[in-house]
Order: C-alpha cells, then structure tokens, then sequence
C-alpha cells in the first residue's frame, strides 16, 4: 500500500507542480508563447492519467465491513487545531471520475496545441486548466470535510479567468462574474452543511462520519444539513431551478472550457450528494428524498422544453446538461443501489458524450465564427462529412440510443424509480417516472431537431448568407475525439466497465438505510 499512496499524491502533485511550471512561463515574455508551454501540459496531462490508471487494480474490491473501502490511503496530519487531516483515497463511487478527469484534461491539452483562442498565450491557458485538473481531482479523492471543500473551491478561480479571458469580449465576463457569485453562494450553503455536521460530531473525517451513518446527529439537525449541502451541491451541478448561470458560461466560455464543465466540474455536486450527503446525513437524505425526486424531474421536463427554443447550439447543449444532470438526481433520489449506480454511470456517460459534443460545436465555432444555427443553416453533413458523421453519433447518444453510453443511466434511474427506497412512496415514484419519461420523449425531440437544423437537412442559404467552406476534421481533432468516441461505444456495450466498478462499494455506502 506504500505505492499505492505514493501513487495518489502523486496524483495532485504532478499537475500542481505543471500548474506552477506554467505560472512561471507565462510570466516571462520567451517561453509564455513557446512550443514547451504547448506540448508540457500534454506530458503532464498524460503521466496523469497514467497514475489514474494505476489506481485501478483492487478498486472494486468488497470493503471487509467498511463502509468506504478507500485504496491507495494517505492519512496524514494537516491542521491540528481543528482536526482537519490530509486524507485522501479512492474507491470504486470516485475512481471513474478520477479517469474521466485525468482523460478531458488530457484530450483537452492535446487540443490546444494547435487550437488557442484569443488573446492565446499558451503559457497561462494551460497553467490554469492544470490548475482546475488539481482542484478537480482533489475533491475526488478528498476523505476530510475540510480538504474537500479546499479542494472544491480550488476549481472557480482558474475557470472563472478561462471564461473572462478566452472566452473574449464584455458577455464573456459578465458570464465569468455571474458563475463565480452563484458557486460561491453555493459554497456557503456547502460550507453551513459541513459546520453543522462538525459541530454535531466533532471531526470533519468522511470515512468516520460514513461509518457512524448519522449517529449522534438530531433528526432536526440532519435534515437541515443535508438541505444545505443540497442547495450548494445543486448550484455546482447545476440542478433546476439553480442552473441559471450555466447557459450563460457555456455559450461564452472557449471550447476546452465548456468541456471541463460540463463533463467534469458539474459531477462535484451529484458526486458530493453520494459521498457526503447520503451516508453522513441518512435521515436528512430520506425526509428530503421526495423534494429531491420532484426538482430532478422539474429539472428533465424544464431543461429539455428550453432546448427546443434554442437558437445557438453551445446554448442549446448546455440546457440539456440540466435534464441529463436531473436523470442523475433522480437516480440519486430513489436512495437505492440502482438507483446511485445510476447516477455514477450517468456521470460519466454524461461526461464522455456532452464533452464530445462541445468538442464538435467548438470545432464549428472555430471554423465558421459562430454557433447560432440561424445563421450555419444546414447540411454541416454534405460540408463536413466527417465532422457531420461525429455530430450524429454524438447526438444520439446524448438523446440515449440504447448501445451507447447515454443509454444506461438514464434506463436504470427509471428502473430504480419503480422500486425506490422502502422508506419512500412508491406511487409519488411511480408518477415521477412518468413524467421523467416525458422528459426523454422530449430530449429525442429537440436532438432531432438539432440534427434536421445543423447536419442533416439539405445545404440551404440561410437569409443571405451562406456559410463556406472549411476544412473537414483535423489530425489534431481527431485525436482529442476519437478516445470519446470510442467510450462512448464500449461503454454503451459494456457498462460492467463502470458498474464493475461502483456497484460494491455503493451496496456498502448505502447500508445505512437498511438500518
């Protein structure tokens, strides 16, 4: 286990010490514009990954009656006055978000060695997206309270300067300024659920407060916890109706931006709920549950009815991360096995497939100046066949085509809503998942209509202008793309890969409600 603890520190080191490589480049004229400030965050990036990997064996193993069975451990004194503790681990609920982390990072670096936006400077593009990856990966494998919330703020800043900065002009900034005032409210709330379970314990250890399930803490207490871990869970998520600022950042933020939010940044809140919130506060969770299922299907319904009004396709993509995030609450909500392995699956799914389709309409954004589909018009098929090709498997992954990846979260947090929690109403379930099936009718629709709008109908003039040409995909591209694509077959064929993975350890996370 020496290794294995020398492997997940390494795991934060390595793109810290990248992070403040770049600092220093990007200071100095020379080497901020450099080909090392290009190609030294692929190398970081990649030996990431690497130890993400490596982190694999054994993951999935049954806990000997713990209720985390983190591998790879380190437990090491940090602030003694308070308790807090450098204790960080992972098992089989966070090591798939650590991969799909290390991997968009990765893809993403790779990319901007050929594709910066405006005002470029590589040198502090790529310090700040090494500096998310940090923050990103150190609430994964965060085992203290304290540590974890450090960590879950680390993110804002590095993404609100990738918005403001290389998103470009006064929209991009106002954009940055409203995600960074709506997460930092989030983050009081987070920051309230986590005093009120300190003061209530006395110690900020996740795995202890795991194991207790809530003992010690008032009824009272708990549900007002959870509620406010819950409203700054949401807000990071972002879940219905605190999702107002996502669409914003999105539509203005630059490609490798939108693709780290959304296949990464916004699994911190669902990812919270399942590793704090659930088997610390197991009271809160089940009195809040039924509150919880009706804002996720509020969400589904409300974020698909948005994007079929949608006239800018970044826009448009960013509304149905809201539904698809509302699948992932939903799973969540039903305080089930199923249920949470769905939403873990539907994370990653989630992950692979939205960030491959920002990906896409940021390589039609490069190309064309735009992505307001009024504007492209149709027939990005007969133009680009081979990006056109990618939209469509993309698309219909995302609307849930059974055999790929979008398919099985959304399937089996359907199921667990047939069956919930025996503490919860079948029949309140029962009416949610009908009406979330509404909301997968109408997910369908709107893909469709993005597909008949941008790829598929015929090479039409749009008012009086006609797009032109462009090249079709590049090397580059292809290889940021391609490992997305293709996890996104394998992991629609073959959801064990995930499921493998999470299923023991949820099982023991959530024996707390059998109590």
């Amino acid at each position: 286990m020496r290794g294995g603890r020398t492997v997940i520190v390494a795991l934060l080191l390595l793109p810290l010490a990248g992070a403040c490589l770049l600092g220093g480049m990007a200071l100095r004229p020379s080497t901020s514009d450099s080909a090392a400030a290009r190609w030294i965050p692929v190398g970081v990036t990649a030996a990431t990954l690497g130890l993400a990997l490596a982190l694999l064996p054994g993951t999935s193993a049954p806990g000997g009656g713990r209720v985390i069975a983190a591998r790879h451990e380190t437990d090491l004194s940090w602030i003694p006055a308070i308790g807090a503790r450098f204790h960080v681990g992972v098992d089989g609920v966070s090591l798939p978000l650590v991969v799909l982390t290390a991997l968009l990072t990765l893809l993403c670096t790779v990319l901007t060695t050929r594709s910066l936006p405006a005002p470029g400077r590589p040198a502090a593009f790529n310090g700040l997206v090494l500096l998310l990856e940090v923050g990103l990966l150190g609430t994964f494998v965060a085992l203290d309270l304290v540590l974890f919330f450090v960590a879950f703020e680390v993110v804002l800043a590095p993404m609100y300067f990738l918005i403001a900065v290389w998103g470009g002009g006064q929209r991009a900034r106002h954009a940055a300024v409203k995600f960074i005032l709506y997460t930092l409210l989030g983050s009081v709330f987070v920051a309230v659920g986590i005093l009120s379970v300190y003061a209530a314990t006395g110690t900020f250890d996740v795995v202890a407060l795991s194991e207790r399930g809530g003992a010690g803490i008032a009824h009272g207490t708990q549900v007002l916890a959870f509620a406010a871990l819950f409203v700054g869970f949401a807000v990071k998520s972002p879940l219905w109706p605190l999702h107002t600022w996502l669409p914003d950042a999105h539509t203005e933020a630059p490609t490798v931006g939108s693709v780290l939010l959304a296949g990464v940044l916004l699994k911190m809140g669902t990812y919270g709920l399942i590793r704090v919130a659930l088997p610390v506060l197991p009271e809160g969770a089940r009195a809040l549950a039924p509150a919880l299922g009706g804002l996720a299907v509020a969400g589904i319904v409300v974020g698909s009815l948005c994007c079929l009004v949608q006239t800018d396709a970044k826009r448009l993509i960013a509304y149905s991360s809201v539904g698809h995030m509302g699948f992932v609450l939903l799973g969540i909500a039903t305080l089930t096995p199923t249920g949470v392995n769905a939403a873990l699956l539907g994370n990653v799914a989630h992950g692979l497939i939205t960030g491959l389709l920002f990906f896409l309409i940021g390589g039609v954004k490069e190309r064309y100046g735009t992505a307001d589909l009024r504007v492209l018009g149709s027939g990005l098929a007969e133009r680009l066949p081979r990006l056109g090709a990618l939209f469509v498997l993309a698309s219909v992954a995302s609307l849930g085509l059974p055999g790929l990846a979008g398919f099985w979260g959304e399937a089996l947090s359907l199921l667990a809503s047939l069956r919930p929690a025996p503490a919860l109403s079948r029949e309140l379930f029962a009416v949610l998942l009908a009406v979330a099936a509404v909301g997968t009718a109408i997910t369908t629709a709107y893909f469709l209509r993005l597909l008949k709008a941008l790829v598929l109908g015929p090479d039409v003039r749009t008012g009086d202008r006609r797009v032109g040409a462009a090249p079709d995909v590049r090397a580059v591209e292809l290889a940021a793309w391609v490992p997305l694509v293709v996890l996104t077959v394998v992991v629609g064929l073959y959801p064990r890969l995930v499921l493998g993975l999470t299923d023991a350890p949820v099982r023991a996370l959530l024996e707390v409600f059998s109590r």
